[in-house]
């Protein structure tokens, strides 16, 4: 990927305005409307399915939003696998119940976290999403707080909004002209976070986004891994316009989103005033040609004919060179135009800045400019599929060739992986939010807030870690971020052992036997406990716990004192060790004689490996150290 930095890109002269959405799933027992349980379901054990097709509706001042508008230019059918694990509720086939009050207390808890004003009434709204997500045509979110903020080191950032809401159903398979969504996901409690658009860089945006994760993990109840939380980045420059990108799941992409986002609206922004001075322009007829191509040997083209299909051209004015422009890395003008094309339903488009290619030759690329009366500075674009698709695609890029004469069009679109993005659908509007009238709101009592229990953040905790404890950033951090922290400050202050041994008994270790294919989720917090205790009495070594550990993962009926028989780690205690210690150098006096005080390197190794798991290796060390010495004098 270019490097954007290296683009030298100032984004306080450029205008930034930045802000970011965090959407995180809440673990609770149950959905946010129902009683069903929050689990992840594989599509195959799907009991039974229906499908749906969505249509905006009128708000209640009679608008209907862009958005939800060309959605419905796409007809599209949406299938949706059920489980046993879902209900009624998610096939909006009964009214939802109350508003899950454990997802309440929690979103009350990430308010107060984030020092928010918190409203006196909880109403659920609702907000009309078309694209299938949701069987209802729309979601349910109840508005929280407002007015919080967060402390970065490039000052406070404003917390303008916090909503608790039911997250959507996933996409498990598109089929082109129909979705199929799975509704195991669908109405799990999330919280969606909207920052105040205090950004002011890409750097800025991920320790943003890093903090909020932070706070949010530290209530110990929201949802881990892959998937459970997103962070929408919305981004703009003066001159362009606001850009929502959604759907960034890795933290370590935030930074890269701002600036390609950035540094497409710059180049859109040079190729509208490279428009202006050719004084170009788009055209609004559209020509069939698909007589020209009646013997191509374009296979694409070839098969959609042959299967009823049409080609269908249009002229852009003074476009020539620049569709090929490049406005982001390996994306151009013309992929723009390529997915506006795509919500039709074709596969993309051909132009004339990148013919002749895909099987297209220069003799039917003339023949198509000639016939559409194209002058040298002109592009022309065509799409090809079945006749009506292939006529709404090229109005859709022709829509989009308009707005590059004036405007970086307001868009939602969606994060790829390598930091670049894709057109979704244009920016909704506030026409999609209405009252949701079967869900009763919740008043927020003084004795409700006043109840609520708020965690220690990590941030405190490694801090305290560190203070308290004696470890270092890199391990305070990661004792502070698990979730076995209180289990860690139990063994240490009952058994007065390293704490950095604990962190790695509780961390570490459980990771190698994993790799071992040892199953560590046999082992409980007693197992632990039991280990440091044997540690604590000498009964074995500090350096013994990972044999300990596997035997009790393989045995977990076992006691800790069974195990550490079973592993053969019974202490030996210093004149034990001795003996092993005179016993290896009796066997090696040559290397001692040879290298001198050099060979405790290469004898430990020995040593240890007679006694690893039995007695203390500082305590080897000295004692191979004092006999080594004894043999030189």
């Amino acid at each position: 990927m270019a490097n954007v930095v290296s683009e030298g890109l100032d984004y306080r002269a450029l205008g930034l305005i930045c802000g970011i959405e965090i959407h995180q799933q809440l673990d609770t027992a149950c959905k946010l409307f129902c009683g069903c349980p929050t689990k992840h379901r594989e599509v195959e054990e799907s009991n039974f399915e229906f499908f749906r097709y969505l249509r905006p509706s009128r708000s209640e001042l009679g608008e209907i939003d862009r958005a939800a508008l060309e959605e419905v230019l796409v007809s599209r059918k949406f299938l949706y696998k059920s489980y046993d694990t879902t209900c009624l509720v998610e096939a909006d086939e009964e009214p939802p119940r109350e508003i899950n009050p454990e997802a309440l207390e929690i979103s009350l808890v990430i308010a107060c976290l984030l020092a928010m004003k918190i409203v006196d009434e909880v109403q659920t709204m609702r907000k009309m999403v078309i694209d299938g997500s949701n069987t209802s045509g729309f979601q349910r979110t109840a508005y929280i707080g407002s007015k919080g903020s967060i402390d970065t080191a490039q000052g406070p950032v404003g917390i303008g909004l916090l909503c608790l809401e039911e997250e959507a159903a996933r996409i498990v398979d598109d089929r082109g002209d129909s979705l199929v969504y799975s509704l195991d996901r669908l109405g799990i409690p999330l919280v969606e976070i909207g920052t105040a658009p205090d950004i002011i860089s890409p750097a800025h945006a991920r320790e943003v986004a890093k903090t909020l994760g932070m706070i949010l993990r530290s209530t110990g109840r929201v949802k881990r891994g892959l998937g459970t939380i997103r962070q929408d980045v919305n981004v703009s420059i003066k001159g362009g316009a606001r850009v929502e990108v959604k759907g960034v799941q890795d933290l370590n992409l935030i930074d890269k989103i701002v600036e390609l986002e950035v540094l497409r609206q710059v180049r859109l922004l040079e190729i509208k005033e490279d428009l202006l001075r050719r004084k170009a322009s788009g055209n609004d007829k559209i020509w069939d040609v698909t007589a020209l191509f009646s013997a191509t040997k374009s296979k694409v083209i070839a098969k959609s004919i042959k299967s009823g299909g049409v080609v269908l051209a249009c002229r852009l004015v003074g476009f020539d060179g620049l569709v090929g422009r490049e406005v982001q890395p390996g994306r151009r003008l013309g992929t723009e135009l390529s997915d506006r094309a795509k919500r039709a339903g074709v596969g993309g488009i051909f132009h004339t800045d990148e013919l002749p290619a895909y099987g297209v030759t220069k003799d039917e690329v003339e023949a198509v400019r000639g016939l559409l009366a194209a002058d040298k500075g002109d592009c022309v674009v065509m799409v090809t599929g079945p006749k009506e698709r292939a006529e709404k695609a090229l109005r859709a890029v022709q829509v989009r060739a308009r707005e590059a004469l004036t405007c970086v069009p307001e868009e939602t679109r969606r994060a790829l992986p390598d930091g670049c993005s894709e057109y979704m659908r244009p920016l909704p509007g506030s026409a999609r939010m209405y009252p949701e009238t079967d869900v009763p709101s919740v008043v927020v009592t003084d004795e409700m807030l006043d109840k609520l229990e708020l965690p220690e953040l990590f941030a405190a905790r490694a801090s305290r870690f560190q203070r308290d404890h004696g470890l270092n950033p890199e391990l305070a951090r990661v004792m502070a971020a698990s979730p076995n922290y209180q289990l860690f400050e139990e063994i240490v202050a009952e058994f007065k052992v390293p704490s950095s041994i604990v962190v790695r008994a509780l961390e570490t270790i459980p990771i190698e036997l994993a790799r071992e294919g040892v199953s560590v989720s046999q082992l409980t917090d007693q197992h632990f406990r039991d280990g440091f205790a044997l540690v604590a009495s000498d009964r074995i070594a500090k350096e013994g716990l990972v044999d300990l550990l596997r035997a009790l993962a393989k045995h977990p009926e076992m006691s800790a004192a069974e195990a550490a028989k079973a592993a053969s780690l019974a202490g030996v205690d210093e004149a034990g060790v001795e003996a092993v210690v005179k016993a290896v150098l009796a066997s090696k006096a040559d290397l001692v004689k040879a290298k001198g005080e050099r060979a405790a390197g290469p004898l430990m190794g020995l040593v240890m490996k007679e006694l690893r798991g039995k007695a203390d290796g500082a305590l080897v060390s000295a004692i191979l150290k004092k006999e080594i010495q004894n043999i030189l004098n």
